[in-house]
């Protein structure tokens, strides 16, 4: 699968009710969203599915955001594949990890509002 459908987001979160809030927003907003509810399934389906734009939590269970960052990363086959972190985790570490580890941009829940994140998603993959 090398052309990647421009539109094709893949959401990596555990907490239903976001999951389900940020896809609507986003199918409203002319994207094809898939979900995975934990890392594991979040490895797979990106590469199954090779999403034109990763939003991913870092608290879930089996296996954090952090780890599917450096899977992502480190497999050829999702590597340039732009990742969006999502997380409450505020500390400036975990900021600066995540952007190490080659995430693009890292959001804090708590500061933004869907339209915000979708207008970042907009810019970044256009």
């Amino acid at each position: 699968m090398d052309d990647k459908d421009n539109n094709l987001i893949l959401i990596i979160e555990d907490d239903s009710f976001l999951l389900q809030m940020y896809a609507t927003k986003l199918t409203k907003a002319g994207f094809e969203v898939k979900s995975a509810g934990d890392g594991n399934q979040g490895l797979k389906k990106a590469k199954e599915l090779n999403p034109s734009l990763i939003l991913l939590d870092l608290v879930m269970p089996a296996m954090d955001g952090f780890k599917v960052l450096e899977e992502l990363k480190l497999d050829s086959a999702t590597q340039d594949i732009p990742v969006i972190v999502l997380s409450n985790m505020s500390e400036r570490e975990d900021v600066q990890k995540c952007l190490q580890l080659g995430a693009i941009d890292y959001l804090i829940k708590a500061h933004f509002v869907p339209s915000e994140v979708i207008n970042k998603i907009r810019n970044i993959i256009s």
